[in-house]
């Protein structure tokens, strides 16, 4: 199923704001589901802005910003009507009202690597972040100590090869109410089941420059293709392993004769400066997802920040202006044909 548009740009996937409620329905597809939950929704004069809606591997996710200023029951109220309609329908129904808090929260994952979560801690206790680290939760309970350090709860879900619970995934999520959920270096493939309920709300981080080698490996897959240039990638996660909407890269030149320890030692710095950067520009809502691509909202004021997308704006100073191949004037009707 695609994008739908209520009251707002068709096609654009929504996004968490400070403005809206957003409502998320995840369960098995059914006939019926949307037409219940809109109804109920506009029982209570409230009005849906965007809507969004899939399938996946069965499971369905349908994900409203709705504004709520005019509605006639109290945000409890709502809450209450929507589970009790979501039992009767056998689907999850949550409720959230980002305006309730002055300070967005951010849900870490983890296995074993410490570069992204250090970084993340340390832009916290320097007050940039802009958030609050609430929870870290790993598959293995090697970073412990450092969520400790900063007198963060750690929650342990994998078992003894790193398997991770899902269910007891969602049940902290919803104990800390995330905003955000960022995956610093979290080696383990997210479900459907949690992917659908924090639709454009998960940061991943991943050492290529996507699309290109994509998965396990991505260092020696690089090494092995013999590239000149690797970088890294944030974006967001769908339920397409490492195809989600990219958000910010970084690139470095690959030494003669490197190693993927020599590699690592290049990208790791990146990878957190990178999933830094991402997690600003969604938290201070300067992106938005149009077609499965992100783009900046107001690309004038963009430009006076100190964002920065991909490679420095020097860069530009190094590439040739010409020859073009005569590119203002248009390709003529034959080789338009072509």
């Amino acid at each position: 199923m695609g994008s739908v548009g209520l009251g707002g740009t068709e096609g654009e996937t929504p996004t968490m704001t400070r403005e809206f409620t957003e409502i998320t329905v995840v369960g098995e597809d059914d006939t019926g589901l949307i037409a219940n939950i809109t109804t109920l929704l506009f029982e209570r004069s409230i009005n849906i802005e965007d809507l969004d809606q899939a399938v996946r591997e069965g499971t369905f996710r349908m994900t409203m910003r709705v504004d709520t200023t005019e509605m006639v029951c109290t945000r409890e109220k709502l809450r209450d009507d929507l589970q009790e309609l979501g039992e009767r329908l056998g689907v999850d129904v949550q409720a959230r009202f980002p305006a309730e808090r002055e300070t967005q929260q951010i849900a870490v994952l983890v296995t074993k690597e410490s570069h992204c979560l250090e970084a993340l801690f340390e832009s916290w206790d320097n007050g940039e972040l802009g958030a609050e680290i609430t929870v870290v939760i790993g598959n293995h309970s090697d970073l412990r100590p450092l969520a400790e350090r900063y007198d963060v709860p750690f929650h342990d879900i994998g078992d003894e090869k790193g398997t991770p619970d899902e269910d007891q995934l969602l049940d902290l999520l919803a104990e800390y109410d995330a905003d955000l959920m960022v995956l610093a270096r979290y080696m383990r493939i997210l479900s459907p089941d949690v992917v659908f309920r924090y639709e454009n709300q998960i940061i991943n981080v991943h050492p290529s420059l996507l699309p290109a080698f994509p998965g396990a490996e991505a260092y020696m897959q690089a090494l092995e293709e013999g590239v000149r240039i690797a970088g890294v990638t944030a974006h967001y996660v769908t339920t397409d392993l490492d195809q989600g909407p990219i958000i910010a890269q970084r690139v470095f030149n690959v030494p003669p004769d490197a190693d993927v320890d020599d590699l690592r030692r290049l990208g790791q710095p990146l990878e957190a400066e990178a999933l830094l950067e991402a997690i600003e520009l969604h938290l201070d809502d300067e992106i938005a997802v149009l077609r499965g691509r992100t783009r900046v909202r107001d690309p004038d004021d963009f430009e006076t920040n100190d964002k920065q997308l991909g490679a420095p704006a020097d860069l530009n100073d190094w590439v040739p202006d010409g020859p073009t191949d005569g590119l203002e004037k248009g390709p003529s009707e034959s080789e338009a044909d072509d």
